[in-house]
């Protein structure tokens, strides 16, 4: 009896101290992601990088504080995407505005509770300046919007009805048999219209709260509360992003200035500098983790130990190309927590056509580059300067003072990229292409020699 009595007690603590720990688990954390002011790109970004952060971090839920009186269409449909993306528990708080495309964002949301007093509505496209569209321009947008929009509201527990009159003057609302919007303007509810009840369903939101606080005790929330802050980097962020072809085109034109000019120098400064800030600024956009440039460096290494350790094995040099073109569009492809390695086809599109942009112009520039570039006196006191530095030097090569004359064969010792080293009648000497690249062992030509420069050609 005392043996089982004692079991009993044994098993009574291990059930209690599981029970104990289960309890003093912390709740996940709830995100409040702050949208004030202008729908914006850079808005989107900061939205987006916190989406994925609470989702990485599995946050209980997010919401959406906001206040803002509308912005940029794209921006607002990018958000709505965003939000889409994500699995967790969303909930918009209108505290006091949510016109335009704020309204868009908040039925992107299953769940919505406004302020005391406060809005939503008024949706209708206009032009930038806040003009009204062309006619025919108009009718198009607002047929696809109320309609692209009104799926989106169903998608979330909405009333379809709601969205499209938001956007379309020309619709009206009736639910439950009440006329709640008679068409002819645009809707707008106040936070009493949206949350009256019809056949015991809220119009749109699901209740008034006075603060975040109430809010989290009315949608039964409970945890830690975490506010996102927005950084100035988000907006250059932006730029960045938007601006990627040209960083990308200012890497591979300084790559390549680099590698035409032995040394690091100017040209591979600029291009390490343009690959950084494309990189870091789309690791703030929440585009990019540290994968993408840790593939950029391993491909790099790849690519110039072929040209410059082995030159001529191909395959190394191959797999590295694949690796930096891959580590580039990685960068760019707009990818969330828990999605699929290999991205679909709709998000490579305007990563490919921005790397193909890139490409595209630098081979037309790195053309003319290649074609002008060595005949111009910059280029070749660059080379100069480069190839014969002051101070003393160990080389046993003749490069000042040379009786070599034109057409003289010999071959070349290194690769010349476009200078190196070439053996004439057993001496080394320091000699230079036209551009072109040649390597070890090749045989090579005299073309022109002027002064301490020794221009050569295959041959």
């Amino acid at each position: 009896m005392n043996a089982l009595l004692r079991a009993v007690l044994a098993w009574a603590v291990i059930l209690g101290g599981v029970t104990l720990g289960t309890a003093a688990a912390p709740a996940a954390e709830i995100v409040v992601v702050p949208l004030k002011g202008q729908v914006s790109q850079a808005q989107f970004f900061f939205l987006r990088r916190a989406l994925k952060e609470a989702e990485r971090d599995k946050a209980q839920a997010v919401i959406l504080d906001m206040d803002t009186y509308g912005g940029e269409l794209n921006a607002c449909v990018e958000m709505q995407k965003a939000l889409a993306q994500v699995k967790l528990r969303t909930l918009t708080y209108i505290n006091p505005n949510a016109g335009s495309a704020g309204a868009l964002i908040a039925i992107s949301t299953p769940e919505i509770y406004m302020a005391p007093i406060s809005a939503i509505g008024a949706a209708a496209p206009v032009m930038a300046g806040g003009q009204d569209l062309a006619e025919t321009l108009k009718d198009k947008q607002v047929s696809f919007l109320s309609s692209y929009f009104a799926s989106v509201a169903e998608q979330n527990g909405h009333n379809p009805q709601i969205a499209e009159a938001f956007i379309n003057k020309d619709k009206g609302v009736v639910i439950g048999g009440q006329t709640i919007h008679e068409k002819g303007s645009v809707l707008t509810l106040s936070a009493q219209e949206a949350t009256k009840l019809i056949d015991g369903k809220p119009v749109l939101a699901q209740g008034i709260a006075a603060s975040i606080e109430d809010l989290l005790k009315k949608a039964k929330l409970e945890g830690l509360v975490r506010e996102v802050k927005p950084t100035g980097f988000e907006v250059l962020a932006f730029w960045v992003t938007t601006l990627a072809p040209l960083f990308l085109l200012g890497g591979i034109l300084g790559a390549y200035l680099e590698m035409k000019m032995p040394g690091f120098g100017l040209a591979g400064i600029l291009s390490a500098i343009c690959f950084a800030i494309f990189f870091a600024g789309h690791y703030v956009a929440g585009l990019a983790g540290w994968e993408a440039p840790v593939l950029f460096i391993i491909g790099l290494a790849l690519v110039l130990g072929e040209l410059i350790v082995h030159p001529g094995t191909i395959l190394p040099g191959l797999l590295g190309a694949v690796l930096v073109a891959s580590s580039l569009v990685w960068a760019m492809v707009d990818r969330y927590p828990g999605a699929p390695l290999v991205p679909d086809t709709e998000l490579l599109v305007v990563p490919l056509i921005k790397l193909g942009l890139a490409l595209g112009v630098a081979a037309i520039v790195i053309y003319f580059l290649a074609k002008y570039l060595p005949k111009t006196s910059f280029f070749h006191g660059l080379i100069l300067a480069t190839h014969n530095p002051a101070g003393a030097s160990l080389s046993p090569t003749k490069s000042e003072y040379t009786r070599l004359s034109v057409g003289a064969l010999g071959v070349a010792r290194s690769i010349l990229r476009p200078s190196g080293k070439a053996e004439f009648e057993g001496e080394l000497y320091d000699v230079i292409t036209e551009g072109q690249f040649v390597d070890p062992g090749t045989r090579v030509r005299v073309k022109a020699v002027e002064g301490a420069r020794i221009v050569v050609e295959p041959g």
